[in-house]
């Protein structure tokens, strides 16, 4: 039997370092220096499946440091999204936040604020079926503060925090796919 829409669990995906290779102490500030992650187009394709909504969740300070303009990451955005549904992936919406670390933001992960939009924008989002997979500290800590199950991505295969449900090496389409029929 094939799940409907709304029976299916919620995927909050981190996009430096998830989506896309991130720059080490620099940021993606144009299309040009966008790069896909290895695996990420096939594994998009086929998180579609068992995932709605699929929601990117970024935080972007090279706006709020005056390196890029808002008009640059939705440009970089629709470039992403384009290239995701033409390799058969989805990408139901994107949420970022363009405030500096300091001094601390609502909307700024951990903090909950682009969650709760998401919330907003998917009212039938329910935080204890929703996955946050990301490559930070901060995203696990964003995933555990909305009631979320966690997902670290680390090359080491280590989570320093050790708040991360699991850890992978990668946006590792069987495990997750795994993990959402055994604890979803």
């Amino acid at each position: 039997m094939k799940k409907r829409i709304k029976d299916l669990p919620c995927l909050f995906l981190d996009r430096d370092g998830v989506i896309n290779k991130k720059r080490n102490d620099d940021y993606v500030k144009s299309w040009d220096q966008f790069i896909f992650l290895p695996k990420v187009l096939a594994a998009l394709k086929e998180l579609k499946k068992y995932y709605s909504p699929i929601i990117i969740v970024t935080n972007q300070q090279g706006i709020g440091k005056g390196l890029m303009s808002e008009h640059d990451l939705k440009s970089i955005h629709q470039q992403m999204n384009r290239i995701i549904r033409k390799r058969g992936g989805k990408i139901d919406s994107v949420f970022y936040c363009p405030d500096l670390s300091d001094p601390p933001s609502f909307c700024r992960k951990p903090n909950t604020g682009m969650g709760l939009n998401a919330k907003y924008l998917f009212p039938d989002i329910q935080w204890n079926r929703s996955i946050m997979v990301g490559d930070s500290v901060s995203d696990v800590q964003f995933g555990k503060n909305l009631g979320m199950q966690s997902v670290l991505l680390d090359q080491e295969m280590e989570d320093p925090s050790g708040l991360a449900d699991f850890v992978f090496k990668e946006l590792d389409l069987c495990r997750i796919i795994e993990f959402t029929d055994v604890g979803l």
